[in-house]
């Protein structure tokens, strides 16, 4: 995915942090993208490129 669609990826193992288990335990997986949640359990692949197209458009024109 990454090769097609430049974006950072930050994987946070929530083992170990009570409050990030609280949060997130129940989801797990979770995909955000600029921290709204948009995948659990699974990531559908061309919803998630379509996802990131939009973020980058956005991100695009607010820097313009």
């Amino acid at each position: 995915m990454r090769a097609r669609h430049a974006f950072d990826l930050d994987e946070i193992d929530v083992s170990g942090d009570p409050d990030l288990e609280a949060r997130y335990r129940e989801w797990l997986p979770v995909v955000e993208v600029d921290g709204e949640r948009v995948f659990t359990y699974h990531v559908h692949p061309d919803a998630l490129i379509r996802r990131l197209e939009a973020a980058q458009a956005q991100a695009e024109s607010e820097s313009s």
